[in-house]
């Protein structure tokens, strides 16, 4: 919105400079941190009073004590929503496609999580694996058919691109294509979903990878860079840029109580919502398989479930009795006992166990986002 006042410039020169992109995602950044300290107060108190809350605790890591989260109010995600989609509409320009497809995508995922932290609380059963799934064919279905009506992004659509590479692998057929992006958004969504365990674990992480496609996002937008780092060209992807900018300030704001010992949680309505905005900013500047060395935590914790679950069938199948690749998955988990084991033996205090990792989850991401931007000079 506020772009249009550049219109004005000749009234007023420094008008102009809402022009810029970078000056926009600053904006953009400030105010939505500025939102999230505002109406995070307000919206934590609301949810105790209507019990919105953690009411069980986590049986997988029950030997860690976690008892002083049960009732810790959830559906935090939509403080990250509302600052979020406040902030990008009022700095982005409003008449931007991918702005409206990435916020559209943003605030269907986190309505499908909120869906689910609801039946949680309510019926102590969210909604199932496979409604969850049908939901998310049903807006892929919707935002592939958007991206194919428009000329702009139907050849983009079907090209396959893979990181150290200039042109597309090859050309997907419109089935393959398709269902190429309903893996990225569920991957995406459901790979932010399992790293949400620790206090300030997902969001400190998906605020570095949405760093990193923030770079992403401006140098696609600016067709100089573009060619000399022999990356897409897509005219208008920098008001991604903005939503970014956006999405991080809302993250670090959100971060101020999330971080440990949490006053509020995201739950999944937080959880699928920044996955499906970073998939999808991924998706439109075609840089989707980047997202797997950029997201790596998400996709070390992805894996660690899959890799637990397939080992221990695998096992029980052919010897009578599961056996375990890690102590506990996701792989978090894992690492607060190997930690918890270690503080018992060196006599340190157990409970800094959380902090510290995620503390070096936050440094493995932060190096994963690096690397993923250091790979556009090797192309």
């Amino acid at each position: 919105m506020l772009f249009y006042l550049s219109l004005l410039d000749g009234y007023l020169s420094e008008l102009r400079l809402f022009q810029y992109i970078s000056t926009r995602t600053i904006g953009a950044a400030a105010t939505a941190f500025v939102i999230s300290l505002i109406f995070a107060p307000a919206l934590i108190n609301r949810l105790r009073i209507i019990n919105f809350g953690d009411l069980e605790e986590d049986e997988r890591v029950g030997a860690l004590d976690k008892r002083n989260k049960v009732g810790t109010p959830t559906m935090g995600g939509l403080l990250i929503i509302l600052a979020t989609v406040g902030s990008s509409l009022l700095w982005a320009k409003s008449s931007n496609k991918y702005v409206w497809m990435t916020l559209s995508t943003f605030v269907v995922m986190g309505m499908i999580g909120f869906a689910d932290d609801l039946l949680k609380i309510r019926r102590r059963n969210g909604l199932s694996v496979k409604l969850k799934f049908v939901l998310q064919l049903l807006w892929t279905v919707i935002i592939f058919g958007v991206l194919w009506a428009l000329p702009e992004t139907r050849e983009r659509l079907t090209d396959f691109m893979v990181p150290f590479l200039k042109n597309p692998l090859f050309q997907m057929a419109l089935i393959p294509a398709f269902i190429f992006m309903f893996l990225v958004l569920v991957g995406a969504s459901n790979a932010v979903n399992l790293t949400d365990g620790l206090d300030g674990l997902a969001i400190g992480c998906s605020n570095s990878v949405a760093a990193a496609y923030l770079v992403l996002t401006y140098v696609a937008c600016n067709w100089k860079f573009a060619g000399y780092l022999q990356i897409p060209f897509v005219d208008g992807s920098g008001e991604l840029t903005v939503f970014c900018g956006a999405l991080i300030g809302a993250g670090f704001g959100f971060l101020w109580y999330n971080c440990h010992p949490a006053k509020i949680f995201m739950g999944d309505t937080g959880s699928l919502a920044l996955g499906g905005a970073i998939a999808m900013l991924a998706i439109l500047i075609k840089q989707e398989l980047l997202l797997i060395i950029v997201g790596g935590v998400f996709v070390m914790e992805a894996a660690s479930v899959v890799i637990q679950s397939s080992w221990f069938k695998f096992t029980k199948k052919k010897y009578g009795q599961g056996r375990r690749v890690f102590k506990c998955a996701p792989l978090h988990h894992h690492f607060e006992f190997v930690e918890k084991e270690r503080a018992m033996d060196e006599n340190r205090t157990p409970e800094l166990v959380e902090t510290v990792i995620v503390t070096r989850f936050w440094i493995l991401s932060i190096i994963f986002a690096l690397i993923g931007i250091a790979t556009l000079k090797l192309r």
